[in-house]
């Protein structure tokens, strides 16, 4: 099947290839990040065979809150099985040195937690995540660490793409449809920069902030060793003046006393951009690496500088 994503997304028939793919996956968990396409896949999943379906979602310092909060809302008003898993990756310093391939470290760590839940009830149940067809073509450590472990893509079995993912969630009225990506914090810290809890919720707080006083909608906090650079789109860099900055930075301060700088990029946002590849990697997209269900890194290239930093 040839799909293209600059067609116009048939959210119907879509749904109906997913339906036929999920229908042969029983019992099943779902791996919920609160972003949008595993926010979808667990909704479908749940009305089509609720009794034959769990809701995963992982708590942890990278897994931005209002992510925890959506699926919570979901499973309340859906009458979701939920069940709250606290991975170990903040224990594996494989993960927490920041390496380019930092996101199969988090998925190992994230996958070996939801399939503990099977135990002894669900002995057979098929872990399911959100990634669909757009990511293929992408540098994405974590769907390494998905295959290790057997866990299946419905989307991509499907042939689903991102732009059906929306579609289709705008025919079943849920109101994420249009929600922005929404990565998991670690994406913000440039390759090598250690990952810590402080600074992941400096860094939550800060974009917080950003949004509530500017009204931009996606804004990046990036961080390089202790220097913070916020990323908007061009179009918004006149939102950004001294007095938030001034302000940006007593904020994230006050939770990470490390943090030596805050500035505007002189570049505009750009996905992923603290990802550092491998010798020559290169640009990625957002969807580069796999958060918590859901993640970001893709960035410049080795050695490549940020002005500011």
């Amino acid at each position: 099947m040839e799909v293209s994503i600059t067609a116009r997304p048939d959210a119907v028939g879509a749904l109906g290839r997913l339906h036929a793919v999920l229908g042969s996956m029983h019992p099943r968990i779902v791996a919920c990040s609160g972003g949008i396409d595993s926010l979808l896949l667990a909704h479908v999943a749940h009305e089509a065979a609720p009794a034959a379906t769990l809701i995963a979602h992982t708590v942890t310092p990278a897994v931005p809150g209002d992510g925890t909060a959506r699926v919570v809302d979901h499973a309340e008003r859906h009458g979701w099985e939920t069940r709250i898993v606290r991975s170990g990756e903040f224990d594996d310093e494989a993960y927490l040195s920041n390496p380019t391939d930092r996101c199969y470290h988090c998925k190992s760590n994230l996958y070996d937690a939801v399939m503990a839940l099977r135990g002894d009830t669900l002995p057979d149940a098929v872990i399911l995540s959100g990634a669909n067809l757009d990511d293929l073509g992408e540098y994405r450590p974590g769907l390494a660490a998905a295959a290790e472990r057997e866990v299946r893509h419905p989307y991509v079995e499907a042939e689903v793409t991102k732009a059906e993912i929306r579609s289709i969630a705008r025919h079943l009225g849920l109101a994420e449809a249009d929600l922005p990506a929404s990565p998991c914090l670690a994406s913000r810290l440039y390759t090598g920069t250690r990952v810590t809890p402080s600074m992941l919720r400096a860094i939550e707080a800060g974009e917080a902030l950003v949004r509530e006083r500017s009204g931009i909608g996606v804004v990046r906090c990036r961080v390089r060793d202790t220097a913070v650079l916020v990323e908007v789109a061009d179009v918004d860099r006149d939102l950004i003046d001294d007095r938030l900055l001034v302000g940006l930075a007593a904020t994230m301060r006050s939770i990470e006393p490390s943090i030596t700088s805050v500035e505007l990029d002189a570049r505009a946002y750009e996905p992923g951009r603290a990802f550092v590849g491998a010798s020559g990697t290169g640009h990625r997209s957002e969807r580069s690496a796999v958060d918590p269900v859901g993640s970001e890194p893709d960035g410049p290239t080795a050695g490549a500088v940020v002005g500011g930093a």
